[in-house]
């Protein structure tokens, strides 16, 4: 018997859908049913590596941690990562394909429906119930053509289809009256109902608006979702939808983060945030790096040197310098390791237009982007003997004298990063480093904090079954649970 199935699709990006799909598996598993998340085509440069070495993104990761199960590149079949503004890498089934401008992606998007629906089907026939997420706007019809991630797939596949809209942003009534009105027949006929997402203050003076967003659509009211607080806890998928970091002036250690354009697992920050003597603190462009830090760090990044150019362009380059020699510490994730080095150099264009640019300088080591991307769950210790686990998530190969001072060094026997002689600057090509929650407590405590007796995995999960409780609260899941098929 095939698994029953129902997609919440958007009146546009960030309404919360992915939220809302973690928390409504978490809450089917607690009733006793097994879940699988489904994403047919995501774009987020959040990823995570699947324990088959692919990559999806990384709210299916989550999603997948919601349902008990490991994650697996059937979960998200289509990855697209940005890598400028008109132009994405194209990910299938965990594996890059090559790259794709947004015109092109139009045309080529319908070739890949039958892989989508194959790996639609693989979940379908291990679980009871799938629960599918859209991708941007059902309402989108100039996209429609050719469509895999929202109403082209949910009639491919006949799934039935709620949406959702976020009151918090306004004009909510608006926006899910007009889906209506812009959907074709055959596409609004896959419509079961509505969600409303994200109401703040007494939900009772909303009830005249959930009437009539019924009245004028014919659609089922499945519920009003009051913001959750929990949510917090929970990774972002973009980093424009990251909570802002509460300022803490008593904490001792202040790290800094430029936010870049094409910046890339974010959620490397996500630990850090809650550790109570830690100041995060995320500079937008158009601001000076903060003089009073103690720690700048440089992310992850989709397209390096775009990023290094914009980096430069702000004039970041030189607080980080000026902070570097004044005897703080700077540490680089990924991209933001390779942006520290002497040069970064991209001949065959694997990120962009084929090119090179000095680095800053900070760690003598070298960068060449290669086609070869390593995928790859790992575990190690530091160089002060804390254990961890991670994950690599890259393209290049980086070498030079630093290297010679490892980072890390890995259970394979591999070493891992660079660090400067001083010992004040570092890179590493591990992600997730800071969710293990001993490797954290050493790092900060090497770094003058004084690390919180916490688990981030047990933050993530008290988090998933609060949210999970919020929606059976305020979501009529067991009507959800009879229009699924």
């Amino acid at each position: 018997m095939q698994a029953r199935a129902l997609m919440l699709q958007g009146t546009g990006s960030g309404v919360g859908k992915s939220v809302l799909v973690a928390g409504l598996a978490r809450a089917l598993v607690h009733r006793g049913l097994s879940v699988r998340p489904f994403k047919p085509q995501n774009m987020s440069n959040n990823a995570a590596v699947t324990p088959d070495g692919g990559e999806i993104g990384r709210a299916q990761a989550l999603q997948a941690l919601a349902c008990g199960v490991a994650p697996s590149v059937a979960m998200n079949p289509v990855l697209l990562k940005p890598q400028s503004e008109t132009g994405a890498q194209v990910v299938v089934r965990g594996r890059v394909v090559g790259t794709a401008r947004a015109r092109a992606w139009q045309t080529m998007k319908a070739s890949l429906l039958p892989t989508v629906l194959d790996s639609f089907a693989e979940l379908r026939a291990a679980c009871d119930v799938v629960l599918v997420e859209g991708a941007g706007s059902a309402s989108e019809t100039n996209l429609r053509a050719g469509d895999i991630a929202n109403m082209g797939f949910a009639r491919a596949a006949d799934v039935p289809v709620v949406i959702v809209g976020d009151i918090d942003r306004g004009g909510v009534i608006a926006s899910l009256v007009g889906t209506r009105a812009v959907l074709d027949a055959r596409d609004a006929a896959m419509v079961q109902g509505f969600i409303v997402n994200r109401m703040r203050g007494e939900p009772t003076l909303f009830d005249d608006g959930m009437r009539a967003i019924e009245a004028q659509t014919g659609w089922t009211a499945f519920g009003l979702v009051p913001h959750c607080d929990a949510v917090r806890a929970l990774p972002a998928e973009d980093a424009a939808e990251a909570p802002p970091s509460a300022r803490r002036p008593g904490a001792r250690l202040r790290v800094v983060v430029p936010l870049l354009p094409w910046i890339a697992n974010f959620d490397d920050l996500d630990p850090l945030r809650g550790e109570p003597d830690v100041d995060l603190r995320i500079i937008a462009r158009g601001s000076a790096l903060p003089r009073d830090a103690d720690l700048v760090l440089l992310p992850g990044s989709k397209a390096t040197l775009a990023d290094l150019a914009v980096l430069r362009a702000e004039g970041w380059d030189v607080d980080i310098i000026a902070h570097a020699r004044a005897g703080e510490r700077v540490l680089g994730i990924c991209g933001g390791y390779q942006i520290l080095g002497r040069e970064i150099a991209d001949p065959d264009g694997i990120e962009g237009p084929p090119g090179s640019a000095p680095g800053l300088g900070l760690l003598d080591v070298t960068t060449v982007l290669t086609g070869d991307k390593r995928l790859v769950a790992v575990r190690g210790r530091l160089a002060d003997g804390a254990a961890f686990d991670g994950y690599e998530m890259h393209v290049g190969r980086t070498e030079g004298p630093d290297t010679s001072r490892r980072f890390a060094r890995l259970d394979d026997g591999r070493a891992d990063g660079a660090t400067s002689a001083d010992g004040r600057v570092a890179g590493t090509y591990l992600h997730g480093l800071f969710a293990a929650d001993g490797a954290r407590a050493a790092w900060l405590r090497a770094l003058g904090a004084a690390p919180a007796s916490r688990s981030h995995s047990a933050d993530v999960e008290a988090a998933l079954d609060a949210l999970a409780a919020h929606l059976e609260r305020h979501i009529a899941i067991d009507a959800l649970l009879r229009i699924a098929r």
